[in-house]
């Protein structure tokens, strides 16, 4: 199974980078953390201009979104782990630690054939559907370990109620 791991990271981490060097203009860049195949640093680099993000990452200088993703030793079987790093997003689907609520992201709601770059892409819409902010409160713990807290909290309750909102009677 590593093997295959192995295999699709490669491939993909060398397409996604010849993509990237060779645009003028790329919406996004990947590196290597500490020369690791399986974590990811993504630096999302445009946004939709329309966006309220998007202005205020012009108004506070922000010149990229940093990500994180690391990829289990299941992966491309189980889903990545993806996180947003820096600046600080409230609302756009980000929650505690910068875990990401995307259904693709759960074993539920991922396929095999998904791949990296359709991950960021999803992310990148998602954050400006769901109207993220740059956060200009301090936010709680912003950790690895809070993300992936508040990353099973909320797979266990679309695992109960579906991808919808519950209501707020029910928690």
């Amino acid at each position: 199974m590593k093997q295959v791991r192995s295999r699709r990271l490669m491939k993909e981490y060398q397409e996604l980078c010849r993509i990237t060097q060779a645009s003028s203009n790329p919406m996004f860049s990947v590196s290597l953390v500490d020369d690791s195949l399986y974590d990811w640093k993504v630096k999302l680099l445009h946004l939709d201009q329309d966006s309220l993000l998007y202005r205020d990452m012009v108004a506070y200088g922000v010149p990229f979104i940093l990500l994180s993703i690391t990829f289990p030793d299941t992966f491309p079987f189980q889903p990545p782990f993806l996180r947003v790093l820096s600046p600080r997003i409230e609302k756009g689907y980000v929650m505690e630690g910068g875990a990401i609520c995307m259904e693709l992201l759960t074993p539920r709601g991922w396929a095999s054939a998904y791949t990296v770059e359709a991950i960021i892409m999803q992310f990148a819409a998602s954050l400006v559907k769901g109207q993220g902010r740059i956060s200009r409160k301090p936010l709680k713990d912003f950790s690895k370990r809070a993300a992936e807290t508040s990353f099973r909290a909320v797979v266990k309750t679309h695992d109960k109620y579906g991808w919808v909102t519950p209501p707020l009677a029910e928690g």
